[in-house]
């Protein structure tokens, strides 16, 4: 199951989080400090995937943007992974090249993740939601 959801650009800024565990404020900003820390200091050759304490990062980079969803140990890889490039897709369908700003902005990563299930959640049914209500951006 998903822990939670991350977008950060390569200054390490938070742009995005969305956690579907009860984290407080403080120990959220402490994690998140940590997971950017794992994931910016990797290189381009090194795996994506990270054990990391009691669960698992999964991260893509994209231009100045790094998207980062932490899993439980029993969570396909693979499929978050492949999830990431499809949710950045829809995005990029969606905002027409997306970019950081867009995504400060953009509130519909919990329609994504309701369920916390990744094979819930089909780019179809994102793009239509977003269609159906554009003001939830």
């Amino acid at each position: 199951m998903i822990k939670f959801f991350l977008m950060v650009n390569k200054q390490g800024q938070t742009r995005l989080s969305k956690y579907y565990e009860h984290v407080e404020i403080n120990k959220r900003t402490l994690l998140e400090t940590e997971v950017i820390k794992s994931c910016l200091s990797r290189s381009s050759e090194q795996c994506s995937f990270i054990e990391f304490k009691d669960f698992k990062l999964i991260y893509r980079q994209y231009a100045a943007l790094f998207i980062v969803v932490g899993v439980n140990d029993t969570e396909n890889e693979m499929a978050i992974y492949e999830f990431i490039h499809n949710f950045v897709e829809v995005l990029d369908e969606y905002f027409s090249r997306v970019s950081e700003l867009d995504v400060s902005f953009f509130k519909a990563v919990s329609q994504v993740f309701l369920s916390r299930q990744t094979q819930a959640s089909p780019d179809q049914v994102l793009v239509l939601a977003l269609e159906d209500d554009p003001t939830s951006v």
